[in-house]
Protein backbone atom coordinates (compact mmCIF):
# COMPACT_ATOMS: atom_id res chain seq x y z
CA UNK A 1 0.00 0.00 0.00
CA UNK A 2 1.36 3.42 -0.97
CA UNK A 3 1.14 6.04 1.79
CA UNK A 4 -0.86 9.16 0.98
CA UNK A 5 0.79 12.53 0.87
CA UNK A 6 0.10 14.47 4.10
CA UNK A 7 0.66 18.15 3.68
CA UNK A 8 0.27 21.08 6.03
CA UNK A 9 -2.93 22.89 5.17
CA UNK A 10 -4.10 26.02 6.92
CA UNK A 11 -7.61 26.13 8.31
CA UNK A 12 -8.42 29.02 5.95
CA UNK A 13 -7.69 26.82 2.94
CA UNK A 14 -10.79 24.70 2.34
CA UNK A 15 -10.47 21.33 0.60
CA UNK A 16 -6.68 21.38 0.84
CA UNK A 17 -6.21 24.01 -1.88
CA UNK A 18 -3.11 26.10 -1.12
CA UNK A 19 -4.10 29.78 -1.26
CA UNK A 20 -0.92 31.63 -0.43
CA UNK A 21 2.47 31.54 -2.09
CA UNK A 22 3.95 30.19 1.16
CA UNK A 23 1.41 27.33 1.16
CA UNK A 24 2.12 26.61 -2.50
CA UNK A 25 5.87 26.47 -1.81
CA UNK A 26 5.30 24.18 1.20
CA UNK A 27 3.15 21.83 -0.89
CA UNK A 28 5.80 21.80 -3.63
CA UNK A 29 8.54 20.91 -1.11
CA UNK A 30 6.50 18.01 0.26
CA UNK A 31 5.69 16.78 -3.24
CA UNK A 32 9.37 16.92 -4.21
CA UNK A 33 10.30 14.87 -1.12
CA UNK A 34 7.73 12.26 -2.04
CA UNK A 35 8.91 12.22 -5.67
CA UNK A 36 12.51 11.66 -4.54
CA UNK A 37 11.46 8.71 -2.35
CA UNK A 38 9.44 7.11 -5.13
CA UNK A 39 12.14 7.75 -7.76
CA UNK A 40 14.69 6.05 -5.48
CA UNK A 41 12.35 3.08 -5.15
CA UNK A 42 11.95 2.88 -8.93
CA UNK A 43 15.73 3.20 -9.38
CA UNK A 44 16.20 0.24 -7.07
CA UNK A 45 13.82 -1.82 -9.19
CA UNK A 46 15.66 -0.67 -12.34
CA UNK A 47 18.79 -2.39 -11.06
CA UNK A 48 17.06 -5.76 -11.31
CA UNK A 49 18.06 -7.21 -14.69
CA UNK A 50 14.54 -8.19 -15.75
CA UNK A 51 13.51 -6.50 -19.01
CA UNK A 52 10.30 -4.51 -18.73
CA UNK A 53 10.04 -4.63 -14.93
CA UNK A 54 11.36 -1.10 -14.62
CA UNK A 55 8.86 0.24 -17.18
CA UNK A 56 6.01 -1.35 -15.25
CA UNK A 57 7.37 0.16 -12.04
CA UNK A 58 7.79 3.61 -13.62
CA UNK A 59 4.23 3.59 -14.93
CA UNK A 60 2.89 2.30 -11.61
CA UNK A 61 4.78 4.94 -9.64
CA UNK A 62 3.54 7.75 -11.88
CA UNK A 63 -0.06 6.50 -11.91
CA UNK A 64 -0.06 6.82 -8.11
CA UNK A 65 2.20 9.85 -7.75
CA UNK A 66 0.66 12.28 -10.27
CA UNK A 67 -2.83 12.16 -8.69
CA UNK A 68 -1.26 12.67 -5.24
CA UNK A 69 0.51 15.78 -6.51
CA UNK A 70 -2.72 17.01 -8.11
CA UNK A 71 -4.60 16.39 -4.85
CA UNK A 72 -1.96 18.22 -2.82
CA UNK A 73 -2.36 21.29 -5.03
CA UNK A 74 -6.16 21.02 -5.08
CA UNK A 75 -6.17 20.17 -8.78
CA UNK A 76 -7.95 16.83 -9.07
CA UNK A 77 -11.03 16.88 -11.30
CA UNK A 78 -13.26 16.67 -8.20
CA UNK A 79 -11.48 19.54 -6.43
CA UNK A 80 -11.65 21.74 -9.51
CA UNK A 81 -15.38 21.09 -9.89
CA UNK A 82 -15.93 22.28 -6.29
CA UNK A 83 -14.37 25.68 -7.04
CA UNK A 84 -16.48 28.73 -7.69
CA UNK A 85 -17.21 29.10 -11.41
CA UNK A 86 -14.91 32.13 -11.83
CA UNK A 87 -12.05 30.28 -10.10
CA UNK A 88 -12.70 27.20 -12.22
CA UNK A 89 -12.29 29.32 -15.37
CA UNK A 90 -8.94 30.58 -14.02
CA UNK A 91 -7.80 26.98 -13.46
CA UNK A 92 -8.83 25.76 -16.91
CA UNK A 93 -7.20 28.76 -18.61
CA UNK A 94 -3.98 28.19 -16.66
CA UNK A 95 -4.02 24.47 -17.46
CA UNK A 96 -4.49 25.07 -21.18
CA UNK A 97 -1.87 27.85 -21.24
CA UNK A 98 0.64 25.59 -19.47
CA UNK A 99 0.00 22.64 -21.79
CA UNK A 100 -0.41 20.17 -18.96
CA UNK A 101 -1.43 16.63 -19.83
CA UNK A 102 -2.48 15.59 -16.34
CA UNK A 103 -3.67 18.53 -14.23
CA UNK A 104 -7.38 18.22 -13.61
CA UNK A 105 -7.63 14.89 -15.40
CA UNK A 106 -7.99 11.30 -14.35
CA UNK A 107 -4.53 9.80 -14.71
CA UNK A 108 -4.55 6.67 -16.86
CA UNK A 109 -1.84 4.34 -18.08
CA UNK A 110 -2.04 5.86 -21.59
CA UNK A 111 -1.62 9.35 -20.18
CA UNK A 112 1.43 8.27 -18.17
CA UNK A 113 2.94 6.62 -21.25
CA UNK A 114 2.53 9.91 -23.14
CA UNK A 115 4.37 11.68 -20.32
CA UNK A 116 7.15 9.10 -20.37
CA UNK A 117 7.66 9.72 -24.08
CA UNK A 118 9.03 13.12 -23.00
CA UNK A 119 12.01 11.25 -21.62
CA UNK A 120 11.90 8.38 -24.11
CA UNK A 121 15.54 8.56 -25.15
CA UNK A 122 16.68 8.25 -21.54
CA UNK A 123 14.45 5.27 -20.91
CA UNK A 124 15.45 3.54 -24.16
CA UNK A 125 19.10 3.98 -23.19
CA UNK A 126 18.23 2.68 -19.76
CA UNK A 127 16.76 -0.52 -21.23
CA UNK A 128 19.88 -1.11 -23.34
CA UNK A 129 22.20 -0.36 -20.43
CA UNK A 130 20.61 -3.08 -18.29
CA UNK A 131 22.38 -5.77 -20.26
CA UNK A 132 25.86 -4.54 -19.32
CA UNK A 133 26.66 -6.24 -16.00
CA UNK A 134 26.79 -3.99 -12.90
CA UNK A 135 27.79 -0.70 -14.55
CA UNK A 136 24.85 -0.95 -16.93
CA UNK A 137 22.46 -1.62 -14.08
CA UNK A 138 23.80 1.42 -12.21
CA UNK A 139 23.32 3.55 -15.35
CA UNK A 140 19.83 2.13 -15.71
CA UNK A 141 18.99 3.08 -12.12
CA UNK A 142 20.40 6.59 -12.55
CA UNK A 143 18.42 7.13 -15.75
CA UNK A 144 15.21 5.88 -14.14
CA UNK A 145 15.71 8.19 -11.17
CA UNK A 146 16.44 11.22 -13.33
CA UNK A 147 13.58 10.52 -15.75
CA UNK A 148 10.99 10.23 -12.97
CA UNK A 149 12.36 13.30 -11.21
CA UNK A 150 12.21 15.25 -14.47
CA UNK A 151 8.64 14.25 -15.33
CA UNK A 152 7.39 14.92 -11.82
CA UNK A 153 9.29 18.21 -11.47
CA UNK A 154 7.67 19.45 -14.67
CA UNK A 155 4.27 18.46 -13.28
CA UNK A 156 4.93 20.12 -9.92
CA UNK A 157 5.96 23.34 -11.68
CA UNK A 158 2.80 23.29 -13.77
CA UNK A 159 0.70 22.73 -10.64
CA UNK A 160 2.50 25.59 -8.90
CA UNK A 161 1.79 27.89 -11.85
CA UNK A 162 -1.91 27.02 -11.77
CA UNK A 163 -2.07 27.37 -7.97
CA UNK A 164 -0.36 30.77 -8.17
CA UNK A 165 -2.99 31.87 -10.66
CA UNK A 166 -5.62 30.94 -8.07
CA UNK A 167 -3.67 32.67 -5.31
CA UNK A 168 -3.89 35.99 -7.13
CA UNK A 169 -6.80 38.14 -6.01
CA UNK A 170 -9.96 37.62 -8.03
CA UNK A 171 -10.56 40.35 -10.63
CA UNK A 172 -12.70 43.18 -9.24
CA UNK A 173 -15.66 44.40 -11.31
CA UNK A 174 -15.17 47.78 -12.95
CA UNK A 175 -16.88 50.69 -11.24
Amino acid sequence: MVPELHLPVRAAAPRGVPHTRADIDAVARECRRLVTKRALLAAGVAMVPVPGLDWLTDVGVLIRLIPQINRAFGLTPEQIERLAPDRRVVVYKAISAGGSLVIGRVVTQNLVLRMLRLVGVRLTTQQAAKFVPLAGQAVSAALTFSALKYVCEQHIRQCMDVARQLALPAPQPAK
